[in-house]
């Protein structure tokens, strides 16, 4: 397995499984969102300035903050 880095570490166009978060608050909105550990996720835009982030799921698109983002340890595929 990969070493874990952080979703706002992710590159555009890459896709990485989920496999912890390192807060409550953004663990909460995630699993409320179905974004749960296993989850495959792709980083699809950045905004001109770099944030907020897109991310692709099995169900849709998510915005998220670089802020919050970085509470999200992913695995690359």
């Amino acid at each position: 397995m990969n070493s874990l880095i952080t979703l706002d570490q992710l590159q555009k166009g890459t896709q990485a499984t989920i496999q912890s978060f390192e807060d409550e608050a953004i663990e909460e909105k995630m699993l409320e969102m179905g974004c749960l550990p296993g989850s495959i996720v792709e980083l699809d835009r950045v905004a001109p300035l770099g944030d907020p982030i897109i991310i692709s799921l099995a169900d849709g698109n998510l915005a998220l903050r670089k802020d919050e983002a970085r509470y999200i340890n992913i695995s690359l595929l």
